[in-house]
């Protein structure tokens, strides 16, 4: 694979209305390397207008300070709870605006496909996805909180469709 010159940062976004996880890496060439990761948790107290506006400007801060190539989000996953989807979608909602607004490309994964990237399954366990982000990142200690080390994830399971693509690219180059 062509290394040269690739270099890119990648936001990965685990969107919730009580915690919102992120976690951002950079993918030089095929070297993977964690920057940054924790949690925007708005106040429960608050009412739901106002943890959107926690969640995006902290958002936005994260797109300013690190200005990311890519953000990687989860997609919405239904359940038979109809108000938690709609809130969650809300969220989502927040998160693509606040893409929008800074001009990042949006790149949305199922659950399943970020799992299956990290650990080799889909069903893959929480406590799994944590390990097998920390072993990959050669993190000191498992991230958390989980929504962290599924936001990882998902910048992980988006770096490697962005090493695919650049090697299926170059291949066909030839």
């Amino acid at each position: 694979m062509e290394e040269k010159g690739f270099s890119k940062v990648i936001l990965g976004i685990d969107p919730g209305t009580r915690i919102t996880g992120y976690g951002l890496v950079r993918l030089d060439g095929s070297t993977l390397a964690p920057l940054d990761f924790g949690c925007i948790r708005p106040p429960i107290k608050l009412s739901l207008a106002e943890r959107y506006l926690i969640i995006f400007n902290g958002l936005e801060h994260l797109l300013e300070k690190y200005s990311p190539d890519a953000v990687s989000v989860e997609l919405q996953f239904v359940d038979k709870n109809v108000q938690s989807a709609l809130k969650l979608g809300m969220v989502r909602g927040v998160v693509l605006l606040a893409c929008a607004k800074w001009k990042v490309p949006i790149f949305e994964y199922a659950p399943t496909r970020a799992k299956r990237s990290i650990a080799g399954s889909g069903s893959a366990s929480k406590a799994t996805v944590q390990k097998m982000v920390q072993l990959l990142l050669k993190l000191e200690k498992i991230p958390e909180p989980e929504d962290a080390a599924d936001a990882l994830a998902l910048a992980v399971c988006h770096a490697n469709t962005m090493r695919r693509t650049l090697c299926t690219n170059i291949l066909e180059a030839r």
